[in-house]
């Protein structure tokens, strides 16, 4: 009795489940037997509710034909700067540790930590007291020596007279005239010794050996100082030039080395860590004579006058190299090149209100503006947004036209993007137009 009800429920479930299937296979034939009517019936008349603001209907499903809101740019020629982009540190072009070259007790120290100096200024003085008596009894030495030398001179005279009237030996002139000899040689010692004492006693005034920024103090007043001793007094570096040392790519190195070896001045700019600020402007100074292998990379260092002092030794910056400047050329911005299988492509505007795809080679870029090689003229204009939902020969509605192509891609650089400038951001009106 059980078992009988329950074939019935399952039986009874069947029969539902089967008559769901045919009305959605009824459902399904209906909507696509209706499909074509309702689509003419939409290009006849555009339903309430389905218009964007421009007026026209959203493309949707289905392979819509209403106009694709846009923004575009015109291309434009002009000069295009080549730059390359390194990373690259700052270095001081002399670092000198000053250290004493006497020794003795450090008694004054003149100089404010973090100043700038110049050659030859005063920065310490070791007590000069021993060097001082060094010096007198060299002097003292030199004049008692100097007193035998001119006594020996006037026996020498007087010798050679008496020689002369055959009254002594020739043997006793030729020891006098040695004695002479003897007594210059050791006049001339002496004279050397008192020299080195002088030396030293100018060595207890420690000064500046280069002009430069002086750093941190590493000994106090009162520190006994060895000569030469390992322990620096401060480190001074030569800021006024400084050098930026940084390593481009071999594939990079042809045309910058034929510029440099012409004899021509390579700009190289420093920017910040974040690369939004330029730093300061200098020119390539010097080539390393030999590519690193673990890299492949050369070195090479360019040289800044710094006045300003905005560049500090072992600064992390970016580098921008100018190597070349393309005259006359053609530019497009970056963000209207597609790339697809065949290459290379853009949307360009065919008359007002179509596109055609316009196959087009690539030259160098700098990220916002590209040369075009082939494939556009001046006076083009091109699909810089919106190209998701084009096709070739599609039609568009221009909602916002971009202004011109900066002529040179460099003006970008200054202070960022300029209102008029064609890869400058959309405005928020505009994106949500061109959402519509």
């Amino acid at each position: 009795m059980v078992d009988h009800s329950m074939q019935s429920t399952v039986s009874h479930k069947s029969r539902r489940w089967l008559v769901g299937l045919l009305l959605v296979l009824v459902v399904v034939g209906l909507c696509w037997w209706l499909w074509p009517s309702s689509s003419k019936k939409q290009q006849g008349a555009q339903p309430e509710g389905h218009t964007g603001k421009s007026g026209m209907m959203r493309p949707g499903f289905g392979g819509s034909t209403l106009a694709v809101p846009v923004r575009v740019s015109e291309v434009k020629r002009g000069d295009f700067p080549v730059f390359y982009k390194a990373l690259g540190t700052v270095t001081a072009l002399n670092t000198i540790n000053v250290r004493s070259r006497v020794a003795g007790e450090l008694v004054k120290v003149y100089f404010k930590e973090g100043q700038m100096v110049k050659a030859g200024d005063l920065l310490a003085e070791i007590d000069p007291r021993s060097y001082q008596n060094a010096l007198l009894q060299a002097e003292g030495t030199l004049l008692q020596n100097q007193a035998q030398l001119k006594n020996a001179q006037v026996d020498v005279q007087r010798y050679r007279g008496l020689y002369a009237e055959d009254s002594i030996a020739k043997q006793t002139l030729d020891t006098a005239e040695a004695l002479v000899s003897q007594y210059q040689g050791t006049v001339k010692t002496n004279q050397a010794a008192v020299n080195d004492a002088k030396l030293n006693l100018e060595f207890t005034k420690i000064r500046a050996p280069i002009s430069g920024r002086v750093g941190l103090r590493q000994l106090d007043v009162g520190n006994l100082v060895a000569a030469n001793d390992t322990t620096a007094l401060v480190v001074i570096t030569q800021t006024e030039p400084i050098v930026v040392s940084f390593t481009l790519p071999e594939n990079d190195l042809a045309l910058v080395i034929a510029r440099y070896r012409s004899g021509a001045k390579l700009p190289v700019q420093a920017w910040d860590r974040g690369d939004r600020k330029e730093l300061a402007v200098g020119v390539l100074s010097s080539i390393d004579n030999q590519i690193d292998i673990t890299t492949g990379t050369l070195k090479f260092k360019a040289l800044f006058e710094n006045r300003d002092q905005v560049l500090f030794p072992n600064q992390f910056v970016n580098v921008r190299l100018l190597a070349d400047t393309l005259k006359d050329v053609i530019l497009a911005p970056s963000a209207a090149i597609q790339f697809g299988t065949n290459g290379s492509f853009v949307y360009a505007l065919d008359g007002d209100n179509k596109v055609k795809i316009r196959s087009i080679k690539v030259g160098a870029t700098d990220g916002d503006v590209t040369v075009i090689e082939e494939g556009l003229a001046p006076g083009d204009r091109v699909v810089l947004e919106g190209t998701d939902r084009l096709r070739d020969g599609g039609a568009v509605e221009v909602v916002n036209d971009s202004a011109e192509v900066p002529a040179t891609p460099a003006s970008h650089l200054q202070g960022g993007p300029a209102a008029g400038d064609a890869t400058a951001p959309a405005s928020d009106a505009a994106k949500s137009k061109a959402h519509e």
